[in-house]
């Protein structure tokens, strides 16, 4: 655009200077002063804080009535209208009816998705947008260089400059598709600044132009090729051997020559606000105005106060005045600020805000996605106990203790810093976002709500651990500590450790004290310090990333998530996949190696634990020499194996019922020296698709009775069935109904007897109970076992009614009709079906079995099931058993047979879902 292409208008000083500064004022309504600003010093671009709004549809009508008094007063262009809007804890517009929450900047990166960075920010700009608003102050393109220990923290991406690039460029185009204007900030960098000397109390970037150009510079530079609107220079001093430099929004250093000449920027470059403290007590605001426009900036931002606004404008009329500012200097800036107006404003759309109307039909799609970003979000850095879920390692009767700091509100841009105080507590609303403590507050009653109240919640400060928190970790099993910027509020540290090390002490003497520090700000709180065995990480505080922490603490999701930067990286290294060869299950071939392959893992196993292989062979996994009836059983089984020396480094069994069209994975095992190299996810991925392969697949199982080796994911030890979970779950299985099944013993069946009453109180009810052997008279138990058993059950009462010299099958009978009410299998030592059972094999040499109980649901099923567990466990003794065990019973169905002196000897978790749950993403 030449001069001679201007609208004569702006060859007035005062319409052209106008444009040259961005404003705000103090207020949710338009007040003289704003009004004075607009109309007679033809102010063109306004700043709006989190002081200026309310609802989004006050807001809308608010930008509304600025842009009317702006086109009623003779501006040839719409306002420019700017928001800070980066998501997380920096937004100055809530509205929970319509605008949506999204995660910090740092947060959205955790997910590691670029289309979901994309997606946030087209989503943000476009709710933005509806309201008027058409620049948004973002997106933040600091390197974090000295992470830990700066404060932008969370606002920014992290600290890899390529990463930073990448995703500020994705939110970017997002903000950019959806009509809005974008501003990179805070050039040079706010990512290492250095707060230890400085006179100006200003903080200081000493690294070198070098060491700019290599990591901060780098994410500008990619963002201005890319077509970046606008940036927002800093109001930080920089001291280097090649630069001093007191404020660079000010210097003609940072602004012409390192942004304009060597980064070839030629979009409008915006100020630091110049009511800061430091920069308006050294040099004053008139002063540094003049400086700021002479420096290259486009647009001055004073954010407040209207005396120190006129000031501003006076200062630079005067550095007209004086020739220490030209007019073409003026016309440049102008220009600028005219083709950014050109890209993302017209008077028809500045004058017709969509508003609510417009908001209330994208915002159910809004708050999907925002679910779904902080549900991606979250991050277990560690997790060395296998504490999580909560649902699988804390009982019903324990307390859950949650320690939260007492912190200050949610933290906003330095604009709005400079324009308001922040909010006291209490004087929240539904377009404010809550403050910290009532975050917490709300966490604590999410959480209470999960355990069903047993929940203990208290805050801790500066003082320390004192003996109230003392008292409550006494009580609690497991302890959740928040952190927010530990590194920096050092309190946090110091009392996070003490109570860790409470922890440790207290479980060495025998307690159950599992503690979880959940970091809410910065994620480098304890990120390298792994003496805190559980650490997750959500980025924000907001009500929308401690109900995600909620869902993450409960397993109703898996958290995905993963640290920013260089710890991402690291972490990547640690975890990468490998894609091994599949092969299918060659009996001649891999018979002995899988025999190998189960002593391997058996030896494996921790001491004093049930290892479910244990008393297994290489024949157990096999039905293929076994006829059923009327059952057709396919089954499919794969290996991955070293071809040269023959050994097997993993198995994988799979079965499919075809009148049923349910497919199961029967095992999945890895040699011990051989996991974390992805063996166990290759297997499950092939296992997978080859049963999806079949016709008529129906139903996905996780877990079967027959062979009856791993019922489901094993849960005797919580943390690792904690860990195997979230394993499964991560890929593609549902965890949500898990079906617990137990096995249950009497270890010295000599010295059993009868609780006192049981045999009474069976006979009372009249029940008949008889024990029969073979085919003869079975009908009406396969029919029983049809009709209230699973497939895989019936299959295992077959085996056993063939199995006559070692089996029989006890019956109880209704004493109205006669009707069967009950089965249960009785098995001595020597059984066939312990090749298929080795849980039959593992616990002695002279074990009785009581297997399978089918029971169908009524008022008496718990005295059918004593009956029949009595009778199995009198015909063990008889056949000379000394020990007993009862293969397989839910829940409920075990609290009645530990009142008969069961043990429980292990549990699965049978999981199960639907076909469609496993697609492309979770099959790669």
């Amino acid at each position: 655009m030449e001069d001679d292409e201007l609208d004569p208008l702006w060859s007035d000083l005062d319409w052209a200077m106008g444009q040259l500064f961005m404003m705000g004022w103090e207020g949710t309504e338009v007040t003289p002063q704003i009004r004075t600003l607009i109309e007679e010093h033809h102010l063109g671009a306004i700043i709006l804080t989190a002081k200026n709004l309310k609802t989004a549809h006050e807001t809308a009508k608010l930008v509304q009535e600025l842009q009317t008094i702006a086109h009623q007063a003779g501006h040839p262009v719409p306002l420019l209208i700017a928001l800070d809007q980066e998501n997380g804890g920096v937004n100055s517009l809530f509205d929970e009816d319509y605008i949506s929450q999204f995660p910090s900047a740092m947060g959205v990166a955790a997910t590691g998705s670029l289309e979901m960075a994309y997606d946030v920010a087209n989503a943000t700009a476009k709710e933005v947008s509806a309201v008027g608003v058409n620049m948004i102050l973002g997106p933040v393109l600091d390197v974090l260089t000295n992470a830990r220990y700066q404060p932008l923290g969370v606002r920014a991406t992290g600290d890899d400059a390529q990463e930073v690039s990448q995703y500020g460029i994705a939110a970017m185009n997002g903000y950019k598709d959806a009509g809005m204007t974008t501003c990179g900030k805070h050039f040079p960098s706010y990512g290492n600044l250095d707060f230890l000397g400085s006179s100006l109390d200003m903080p200081i970037i000493t690294e070198t132009l070098e060491q700019l150009s290599l990591g901060a510079l780098v994410p500008f530079r990619n963002a201005i090729r890319e077509g970046i609107d606008a940036i927002m220079v800093g109001g930080c001093a920089i001291a280097n051997a090649g630069m001093n430099v007191m404020h660079a929004c000010l210097s003609d250093q940072v602004v012409n020559e390192l942004l304009r000449n060597e980064l070839d920027f030629d979009g409008v470059t915006i100020s630091e606000c110049l009511e800061m403290e430091a920069l308006s007590h050294d040099i004053g605001v008139r002063g540094g105005t003049v400086m700021a426009v002479e420096a290259g900036c486009d647009l001055v931002l004073l954010c407040r106060s209207f005396a120190v606004q006129q000031e501003a404008i006076s200062g630079l009329k005067l550095g007209v005045e004086n020739d220490m500012i030209s007019r073409e200097r003026i016309n440049l800036s102008l220009k600028r600020v005219l083709k950014l107006k050109s890209k993302c404003t017209s008077w028809q759309k500045a004058l017709n805000p969509p508003g609510t109307s417009f908001l209330s039909t994208i915002h159910p799609s809004h708050l999907a996605l925002s679910t779904k970003a902080y549900d991606g979000s979250i991050t277990i850095m560690r997790d060395k106990g296998h504490l999580l879920p909560l649902s699988n390692t804390l009982y019903p009767d324990e307390d859950l203790l949650l320690l939260t700091p007492l912190v200050k509100p949610l933290p906003t841009s330095a604009a709005t810093k400079a324009l308001s105080e922040q909010s006291k507590l209490g004087q929240e609303n539904r377009s404010q976002i809550m403050s910290g403590e009532g975050v917490f507050r709300e966490l604590g009653r999410s959480l209470a709500r999960q355990r069903h109240g047993r929940l203990l919640h208290t805050s801790y400060t500066a003082n320390g651990v004192r003996p109230v928190h003392e008292n409550l970790i006494n009580r609690a099993a497991c302890i959740i500590i928040v952190t927010a910027d530990a590194n920096r509020n050092l309190y946090q540290n110091g009392f996070t450790k003490h109570v860790s090390m409470m922890c440790s002490m207290l479980s060495a003497s025998g307690k159950k004290k599992s503690l979880i520090v959940v970091s809410v700000s910065s994620p480098y709180d304890f990120a390298m310090d792994k003496s805190i065995g559980t650490y997750i990480c959500t980025f924000d505080f907001t009500e929308s990333a401690m109900s995600a922490l909620v869902r993450a603490l409960f397993g109703e999701v898996v958290p995905q998530g993963t640290l920013p930067g260089s710890l991402r990286k690291s972490r990547k290294v640690q975890k990468s996949r490998q894609n091994w060869l599949v092969e299918s299950w060659n009996q001649d071939r891999d018979q002995r190696g899988l025999q190998a392959l189960i002593k391997a893992v058996q030896k494996g196993a921790p001491t004093g634990q049930t290892c479910a292989l244990s008393g297994a062979t290489a024949t157990s996994f096999s039905l293929s020499d076994i006829t059923f009836e009327d059952e057709s059983i396919e089954e499919a089984h794969y290996v991955v194996r070293n071809s040269s020396t023959q050994a097997l480094f993993g198995f994988c069994s799979t079965y499919f019922y075809t009148s049923l069209g349910l497919g199961l994975i029967g095992a999945i095992f890895v040699d011990p020296g051989k996991r974390n190299l992805s063996i166990g996810h290759s297997l499950h991925q092939r296992a997978v698709r080859g049963l999806l392969q079949q016709r008529n697949i129906k139903k996905l199982q996780l877990g079967l009775g027959l062979p009856g080796i791993y019922l489901g994911i094993p849960m005797s030890d919580l943390s690792e069935g904690a860990r195997l979970k979230r394993w499964f779950a991560t890929n593609g299985w549902d965890l949500l109904s898990p079906r617990s099944l137990y096995t249950l013993t009497i270890r010295n069946l000599n010295n059993w007897t009868s609780p006192e009453g049981l045999l009474q109180s069976i006979q009372m009810v009249s029940f008949a109970f008889d024990l029969i052997h073979g085919r003869e008279n079975a009908d009406s138990v396969i029919e029983h076992v049809k009709a209230y058993g699973s497939p895989d059950i019936l299959s295992l009462y077959q085996l056993a009614l063939a199995d006559s010299k070692a089996c029989g099958i006890v019956r109880a009978k209704s004493p109205v009709d006669g009707a069967l009410v009950g089965t249960v299998i009785i098995s001595r030592p020597g059984t066939q079906l312990s090749s298929y059972l080795p849980v039959l094999l593992a616990t002695g040499e002279t074990v009785g079995g009581i297997l399978a109980p089918v029971i169908p649901a009524s008022p008496q099923a718990s005295i059918v099931l004593q009956g029949l567990a009595l009778l199995g466990v009198r015909q063990n003794k008889a056949h000379g058993s000394t020990t007993c065990v009862l293969n397989w019973v839910q829940g409920e169905e075990r609290d009645v047979l530990l009142g008969m002196g069961f043990d429980v000897l292990d549990v699965f978790d049978e999981l199960s879902c639907k076909p469609e749950r496993f697609n492309s993403d979770n099959l790669t």
